[in-house]
């Protein structure tokens, strides 16, 4: 039996899989919510004879009543795009007993998979933006609001805090609702935080900024779940890691180049209420965004899968059994099954690596040019060495990409991972007995640079891919979150000095690292071009 674009259109199935759970609610809250938002735009404008300095006003009765309209509409929206998915089974009434995703697997990059790219690319963009603008809107937020740098510290905390908490969150909803919907999720979040930029106090910015890194977090292991189960497999590796590289490249170059274009006529809180349209942006692009055809097949919405592979791969078949998943198999989702069976400790090394990137990249890299001076070379030397190795880091993605695509996945993520534990221990060894090489330096330090570059650019792919279908944004979040969660280790560990104490945080990070990667070199696999059920057969294989 098989089904092309054309007979499932007449079929009458939603080309995305999905229809909207209740379109009209979904679209009066987000009405609700763009209006929540503009209404707080008259004070903003009121105060351009001010530098838009808000700091101390007073809020009217309109921007009150914006207030009030965001997380009504927002609770309104998220009716009506989260799906019941009993309902929607109870409507099939034509399941089929198996699904061949080998047809989608097999076929070409056509348009709808470079549909799919860009606008995930996009959102990837937008969302890394949000936490890039942090550091763009700080100087002026900490100077209006007359805050020290323990309350501008607190900020960055607790939108780190709000990221992690995001993760976690938006995986176990992806899970159990969709990837589509939870992605729109994180796009009406945006819009509705946008407020942040019109907040009278630097407490209500503390609470907005801690949901919009909620939103931000949430969104980012659900477009790489989402690719993973969308892209044919001999592609999936390359597009997954090209995915990463370029959306956090272009997310920062985008919150620079507006903050130089903003800021200056506008001030600071332009930089957030850019939330508006650019969560908007999403909003309008959503309708290239499929939802996935192995998550509505576990869910037992068999048809709804049959028109989605259809639209993709041309012709889908229903032969022989090739990996079927249904609600019926008695599949759930949930933190507790991350470390159960096979994948136990596979979440722990990637785990570990996360806490540990983390570690390295909000803590100790954040203290290097400190900790050089401190070794003996001068500042400008320092600063320089900084620079170079950083600009060795962007080809470096070109790599991480060609070895994740034509050699191994577990083995680049492994190789990152202990070149990163091999730069570490050289600062430990130079640190520990005063050495002042400066030709070592710069070979930690270009290793550290470029090591982690690689491992985050690898590892929440790797979640992406060697998860099931029933945990996969799940554990995508868990690895993003630990990520999230090295961070605010870093930075708590930081304030009480460990890392002005060289020798000692490289080995505490290095021996990490080194854990980490023993646990994924004995129990990962290699997953390049490997179809996601193939995946999952080999890891039940495994003693």
């Amino acid at each position: 039996m098989e089904m092309n674009v054309e007979q499932a259109n007449q079929a009458g199935m939603h080309p995305n899989g999905l229809a909207l759970h209740h379109p009209l609610a979904f679209w009066c809250g987000t009405l609700a919510i763009v209006a929540g938002v503009l209404a707080h735009i008259p004070m903003f404008v009121c105060a351009s004879h001010m530098g838009y300095r808000m700091a101390g006003m007073q809020m009217d009765a309109m921007m009150l009543l914006g207030m009030a309209l965001i997380p009504a509409g927002l609770l309104m929206a998220a009716y009506g795009l989260m799906p019941r998915m009993s309902g929607l089974r109870a409507r099939d009434d034509r399941r089929l007993s198996s699904l061949q995703f080998h047809v989608a697997d097999g076929a070409r990059l056509n348009r709808h998979h470079w549909y799919l790219v860009i606008v995930l690319v996009i959102a990837l963009t937008i969302d890394v933006m949000k936490p890039a603008t942090l550091g763009f809107v700080m100087p002026g937020m900490t100077g209006e609001y007359g805050l020290g740098k323990r309350e501008a510290g607190l900020l960055a905390l607790v939108a780190l805090t709000g990221t992690t908490v995001g993760s976690v969150v938006w995986g176990l909803l992806a899970d159990r609702f969709g990837r589509r919907a939870t992605i729109l999720l994180s796009a009406l979040m945006f819009i509705g935080t946008a407020i942040c930029g019109a907040m009278p106090s630097f407490g209500w910015n503390l609470a907005m900024c801690f949901l919009m890194g909620a939103s931000a977090g949430g969104l980012l292991p659900i477009t790489f779940t989402l690719m993973a189960e969308m892209i044919p497999a001999a592609h999936r590796g390359w597009l997954l890691v090209a995915l990463g590289g370029v959306g956090n490249s272009a997310g920062y170059l985008v919150a620079a180049w507006a903050a130089s274009l903003l800021e200056p006529a506008y001030g600071w809180r332009v930089l957030w209420l850019l939330g508006l349209p650019t969560g908007a942006v999403i909003i309008v692009l959503s309708r290239m965004l499929p939802e996935s055809p192995r998550f509505l097949a576990n869910n037992g919405l068999y048809e709804a899968a049959r028109g989605v592979l259809a639209k993709f791969a041309g012709t889908v078949d229903a032969g022989a059994d090739t990996g079927k998943a249904g609600p019926e198999d008695g599949q759930a989702s949930g933190l507790r099954l991350l470390l159960r069976g096979d994948y136990a400790a596979l979440t722990i090394g990637m785990g570990v690596a996360g806490v540990a990137w983390g570690l390295a990249n909000f803590g100790f890299l954040l203290w290097l040019p400190t900790n050089l001076r401190a070794m003996g070379m001068d500042a400008a030397g320092a600063t320089g060495l900084l620079a170079k190795s950083a600009f060795l880091a962007l080809p470096g993605t070109l790599l991480v990409i060609w070895l994740y695509h034509r050699w191994s996945t577990v083995g680049t993520l492994v190789g990152f991972i202990l070149l990163s534990a091999l730069s570490l221990l050289v600062f430990a060894v130079l640190g520990c007995f005063g050495m002042q090489s400066v030709p070592a330096m710069a070979f930690a330090t270009v290793g550290l640079l470029v090591s982690a570059s690689g491992v985050i650019a690898t590892l929440i792919p790797y979640a992406a891919e060697i998860y099931p279908v029933h945990l996969r944004a799940t554990g995508a979040g868990v690895i993003a979150a630990a990520s999230k969660l090295g961070g605010i280790l870093g930075a708590g560990l930081g304030l009480v000095g460990m890392f002005g104490n060289l020798a000692l945080s490289a080995v505490v990070i290095a021996a990490a690292m080194l854990a980490a990667a023993m646990l994924l070199a004995r129990h990962g696999i290699d997953t390049s071009g490997r179809r996601l059920e193939d995946i999952q057969g080999m890891l039940s294989a495994l003693p």
